[in-house]
């Protein structure tokens, strides 16, 4: 056993506590255990708990019309997976994960891949309430050829062991706001030359969207405690949060936030059936928590369009927003700058889409 497995261990009692703020150094690097092989097992879980319906992870054979073959899964499975394996060492025991940035998708996830999660601590700044502290990873997942797979930034907020711990100098990375469109990853032999439109179920192009508009997407899904956990336990996400009414003191389950990120993207289709391929996330913020009960509805924002140099394939950035029951009105801010009432997810992604 390595140096690093064991300083994370409590060697008398053989358990793992999770790391607390005061454990988290700069430059510090962390090899998370558990690597996951992806099955089509997951492509069919993801599906009964999201109601997606985008055509090209959807069916192998349009997958390999535009030249992905073999037949990928959903980014956000790879994502969740990848993520999950960061939760033991970065985020047991955390109040909550704050923010994303900087999130690129370089190779497409297929079933049989095998993801594995290294993350390097790039930031920390204590809380004034001294109880808490703000810690920034560069999380990346690799699969079994050792390409990278998937790679981003969070910062999540975790409690201290001792408040009395000294406080660590203060060191916030600098992250860029969003993934130049030149710097997106674009998959190899992706073609959209002879897409299917039929089977995509829209015929809305590149061309078609305007920068400024916004879609309501119009359908809304009532969360459950027993879908949000079974998701939760598919990603092998350890958060306590997640499942223990006794670590919270209002007694609810939090949602895991990768729920709503997946929920509104499933949501999206309506309106966005031809956003095929997540390239990048650029950044994102759960604003509000979530719980069983709530019913969530996605409306998107459209924020830039930009040419690529795959054939027939253009990039669309989007402001992905989730909401606590529907806004017709679709406001994210209200006047005093702060997210209106309502709004739970503001995430901020490249997708590829038909030109």
């Amino acid at each position: 056993m390595t140096k690093v497995v064991r300083d994370k261990f409590n060697l008398m009692s053989k358990t793992n506590p999770g790391n607390f703020f005061e454990d988290f150094s700069i430059g510090q690097v962390i090899q998370h255990a558990t690597p996951r092989t992806v099955t089509e097992g997951d492509r069919a879980l993801y599906g009964s708990l999201y109601p997606t319906r985008f055509s090209i992870p959807s069916a192998a054979p349009n997958a390999a019309a535009v030249g992905l073959d073999p037949h990928p899964v959903e980014e956000l499975i790879g994502f969740h997976i990848a993520f999950g394996k960061t939760v033991p060492d970065i985020s047991l025991n955390a109040v909550a994960n704050l923010g994303y940035a900087e999130g690129r998708f370089r190779v497409p996830v297929v079933p049989g891949d095998t993801l594995r999660t290294t993350s390097t601590v790039t930031g920390l700044k204590q809380n004034s309430n001294g109880k808490t502290g703000v810690v920034y990873v560069h999380s990346v997942a690799t699969n079994q050829r050792d390409e990278v797979a998937i790679e981003w930034s969070r910062w999540v907020m975790v409690k201290k062991r001792d408040v009395d711990a000294p406080a660590p100098e203060t060191v916030i990375p600098d992250l860029t706001d969003v993934v130049a469109a030149g710097d997106l990853v674009i998959p190899a032999g992706l073609n959209f030359s002879d897409y299917d439109f039929v089977a995509a179920g829209e015929p809305h192009r590149l061309a078609d969207y305007e920068v400024g508009e916004k879609i309501d997407h119009v359908d809304g899904v009532t969360l459950t405690d027993a879908e949000h956990m079974m998701a939760t336990r598919l990603w092998q996400n350890t958060a306590k949060v997640h499942f223990n009414t006794q670590v919270r003191p209002d007694g609810q389950r939090l949602i895991y936030g990768g729920h709503i990120i997946s929920m509104a993207r499933a949501l999206s289709f309506n309106g966005l059936a031809n956003a095929q391929l997540i390239a990048a996330i650029n950044a994102g913020s759960h604003t509000a928590p979530a719980f069983a009960g709530d019913t969530i509805y996605a409306w998107s924002e459209v924020l830039d369009k930009a040419e690529t140099d795959a054939p027939g394939v253009g990039a669309l950035r989007l402001r992905l927003v989730a909401t606590k029951d529907r806004d017709e009105s679709m406001t994210l801010r209200g006047d005093d700058g702060k997210y209106a009432s309502g709004v739970l997810l503001d995430l901020d992604m490249w997708t590829l889409i038909p030109e």
